[in-house]
């Protein structure tokens, strides 16, 4: 993943220092456009990260180690700092828990509640 950060910022240095390649399956971006983010995902940059930016981006991989590269387009994420990158990326890449684990926990009733 490094050397993919590395070769972006060299293809594109205004992306700055703090760059996050998203997933396809991001929870960040629009389903029925990936070339977007969510609505969401939007209102939480303009509030917690202003100035971070999104877009697609080019960048030459090789499927493998010694494999052919071939170029691949890339949904990227730019941070003006490192702690709206590790804000964004904890909240938007980790998987949500379930609603059904979390209500369990706060009622109570986990292992210890049960007979």
């Amino acid at each position: 993943m490094i050397d993919i950060i590395q070769a972006l910022q060299q293809r594109n240095p205004t992306l700055g220092p703090y760059v996050l390649v998203l997933r396809a399956d991001s929870r960040a971006r629009d389903t029925s456009d990936p070339t977007r983010l969510t609505p969401e995902a939007e209102a939480w940059l303009a509030e917690k990260a202003p100035g971070a930016k999104f877009s697609q981006e080019t960048v030459l991989l090789a499927p493998y180690p010694g494999g052919m590269p071939a170029e691949r387009q890339v949904a990227v994420m730019a941070f003006a700092d490192a702690r709206h990158l590790a804000a964004f990326a904890t909240h938007w890449t980790a998987d949500p828990e379930p609603e059904d684990t979390a209500s369990e926990v706060a009622e109570g009733s986990g292992p210890e509640g049960r007979s």
